[in-house]
């Protein structure tokens, strides 16, 4: 447990945004995503902040690590590629599939016991291949069903119902809350329904960051370095094949990162150096070059981050263009 009580919640206002990408196409500046970046440093102060950092807003699925922690001290026996499930935001693949399914099984319930909404496959090759076989949406395949099938588990455990398991009133969810906001260190602004029908808590993104950098710095085998070990060690677990977010932790040593629907994305490395990013418009093509760029700017060497610059713009098939990171996230020299 961290010795500072939370803060008090941050505001809900309107964002302060600001550019954070231009879209370049032929040398001009085609068009303009705003958002905010914010960069922590290994003692947890602010190295470099871009846009509004302190509003409230919600993280969406990156706050999965940080439910997952909530739920080994709840007394969740998880750990490897089933813990690694448990945070994902999984691409519907067989093994996502397969693994819900042994998380259910080693709870003694089944699919309908899950309160997510059925969908399709969050991967569009598997999506298409679900599509051209016939199948129909399904709670295993939303990409969702690890955690909620973890968060069952969790509920049953401790004796707690199961029908209502994602009623913010349930104990499984207050202990969550209170999880969220030891780690943010700051009280939740505002509760809401995610997509997924669990409960979303309203943070601010310096929250975000800062738990991110309290999981990955927590000291070796207490409930955040076991949802941080199994999420870099299962990558492809916690996510999903050919995913961004799984090449950015294979591509920087001992990086944890975690995407969220709307543009968000948070990362930290084992010393505590964070960042935090959410595009305002929740283009995902801005959101890992803006988060590459922080990245960058935290002092991670540029070179591990070359595959992670965008996608190029095409024009008649050809390159012609980029999303290109604002020049304020140009990397600088890093100061004690």
């Amino acid at each position: 447990m961290y010795s500072s009580p939370p803060t008090e919640a941050p505001l809900v206002r309107e964002p302060l945004h600001a550019p954070v990408a231009h879209l370049v196409r032929g040398g001009i500046v085609e068009g303009v995503h705003y958002g905010s970046v914010v960069v922590l440093g290994p003692d947890g102060r602010v190295r470099f902040r871009l846009g509004d950092t302190e509003a409230a807003f919600y993280p969406r699925s990156a706050l999965k690590p940080l439910q997952a922690v909530a739920m080994l001290r709840a007394g969740l026996p998880l750990d490897g590629e089933l813990l690694s499930l448990a945070a994902a935001s999984h691409s519907g693949e067989e093994r996502h599939l397969a693994g819900t399914r042994r998380l259910l099984e080693l709870a003694g319930l089944a699919e309908d016991d899950l309160r997510n909404v059925p969908d399709m496959p969050f991967d569009p090759v598997v999506r298409d291949a679900w599509v051209r076989e016939g199948r129909m949406p399904s709670r295993l395949a939303q990409n969702c069903s690890g955690k909620h099938a973890a968060m069952l588990w969790t509920a049953k455990l401790n004796g707690w119902s199961l029908e209502d398991y994602l009623d913010p009133a349930h104990p499984l969810q207050r202990k969550i809350a209170a999880t969220v906001e030891e780690l943010t260190g700051q009280r939740i602004a505002r509760v809401t329904v995610d997509g997924c029908g669990a409960p979303l808590f309203a943070v601010s993104l310096h929250g975000l960051a800062r738990a991110l950098a309290r999981i990955t710095s927590a000291a070796p085998g207490t409930p955040e370095a076991k949802v941080a070990d199994a999420m870099r060690e299962h990558a492809e677990m916690a996510s999903g094949s050919g995913r961004d977010v799984a090449a950015l932790m294979r591509a920087v040593p001992g990086l944890l990162a975690k995407d969220g629907f709307e543009g968000v994305q948070a990362a930290a490395l084992p010393d505590g150096t964070a960042v935090a990013v959410k595009i305002a418009d929740g283009a995902n093509r801005a959101r890992i070059p803006v988060a590459a760029a922080a990245l960058a700017r935290a002092g991670v060497d540029a070179g591990l981050l070359t595959e992670f610059a965008g996608e190029p713009l095409l024009g008649g098939g050809e390159p012609v263009g980029c999303v290109r990171p604002v020049r304020a996230l140009d990397p600088v020299p890093v100061t004690a």
